[in-house]
């Protein structure tokens, strides 16, 4: 099987009339990564590792302001990680608005 290369596209219409005329180009590409092992290490693959990593952020707490945390989400009926969630993003919201006020003036 010869291989195809990718040609630069003059349009978003050349380029639409180039994958139709090449149903097999990403399949080839896959099967090329794959019997090189090198599939599942690229741009997608990492920018996925980098945001699953980005989701599971962690940061040390005083202890104080866990045990004030405690209190405040058992008297809102909250879990403690959902009320510290809600509490963070509240302010993160609040510096963002606070941020764009101080620009727009």
């Amino acid at each position: 099987m010869t291989e195809l290369q990718m040609p630069k596209f003059q349009s978003e219409k050349e380029e639409a009339e180039w994958w139709d005329a090449n149903p097999n180009f990403a399949l080839q590409v896959l099967e090329r990564a794959k019997g090189e092992g090198t599939l599942g290490h690229g741009t997608v693959s990492r920018r996925a590792a980098a945001l699953d990593a980005a989701k599971q952020a962690s940061i040390a707490l005083d202890p104080v302001d866990i045990a004030m945390a405690a209190r405040q989400s058992e008297r809102k009926g909250l879990d403690r990680q959902t009320y510290l969630k809600a509490l963070l993003h509240e302010a993160l919201l609040r510096e963002e608005e606070s941020q764009d006020q101080s620009s727009a003036a």
